[in-house]
């Protein structure tokens, strides 16, 4: 086995590193990464890499993602989700349909966000959660997100379920808090199920239980997944190629490319800075396509 990517459906209750360590024992193979941490009370699509594909993984780390959520309103916890300590209730009445219909769509579009302070980001060499389990609260820089839609799918009571699809970097937790306070009525996510990561898709994703039936036949060739344009090469080109050469291969068109062999096998990424010159990144030894 040389390597390649798995679509894994991560269960509520289990961190990301718990995944990555049922993996490698199920495998026997020590290089093994994943793309986008899920939080451990959350489900959903978690892309591992395995083998020599852990080094493509920093292709898959600006694709988007879609998320199924439900937010409660009335009140806000520590955490912004339910494994939280409750920390304010909200004495409003919740909105009507329409208004937070409105409410959700306003949201739309290239927003700022505040990271939550139960999040892995390090300031100062220290994570966030780890400040924050120790009492200490401290102002965070806003970060500029995407979310490129947003539905609502039900209400029931004073809980929202609804559909949202975002850029890398987007906080649930904190779009949850955000939405609960233009509402006038305070909200917190009291369910999180991540549906996509870029070519990742939850209908073709597995459960543990389903990888240990059939674990070879679930790695799917790392290219499947990779966004990037392809080029294939001649053998004598592929070769150079292989070896680490700069190659020359006239076409227009810059930036990085997949590149593929004379009889298709996915063989790296490679990047044009010009129409004349192909340069390697990352090159594969024998990575066959699924």
């Amino acid at each position: 086995m040389d390597g390649g990517f798995l679509s894994i459906l991560k269960p509520p209750g289990m961190t990301s590193h718990d995944v990555v360590s049922y993996i490698r024992r199920t495998y026997s193979i020590k290089r093994v990464g994943h793309a986008g941490t899920l939080d451990p009370a959350a489900a959903g699509v978690l892309p591992i890499a395995i083998g020599q594909a852990t080094r493509l993984l920093e292709y898959l780390a600006a694709d988007d993602k879609s998320y199924r959520v439900e937010m409660t309103l009335g009140y806000e916890t520590d955490t912004g989700d339910d494994t939280g300590s409750i920390i304010e209730y909200s004495t409003d009445l919740c909105p009507n349909r329409k208004e937070i219909e409105r409410v959700l769509f306003s949201f739309i579009g290239n927003i700022e966000q505040v990271p939550p302070m139960y999040s892995a980001i390090k300031v100062d060499g220290k994570r966030l959660y780890e400040l924050a389990r120790n009492g200490v609260t401290i102002e965070r820089k806003t970060r500029s997100i995407t979310i490129s839609n947003i539905e609502l799918l039900d209400i029931v009571g004073n809980r929202v379920l609804f559909d949202v699809a975002c850029s890398k970097g987007t906080y649930i937790r904190s779009l949850c808090i955000d939405i609960g306070r233009k509402l006038g009525c305070l909200a917190t996510m009291t369910f999180l199920l991540r549906t996509r990561v870029g070519q990742f898709t939850v209908q073709d994703s597995k459960t543990l239980e389903e990888l240990s039936e059939g674990p070879l036949e679930a790695i799917v060739s790392p290219d499947c997944f990779i966004k990037l344009p392809a080029i294939e090469l001649e053998s004598q080109q592929a070769a150079a190629f292989k070896n680490g050469r700069t190659i020359e291969y006239n076409t227009n068109g810059k930036g990085l490319f997949k590149i593929y062999d004379s009889v298709g096998t996915f063989v790296g990424i490679g990047k044009k800075e010009n129409s004349i010159w192909l340069k390697p990144v990352k090159v594969l030894s024998s990575i066959k396509q699924q």
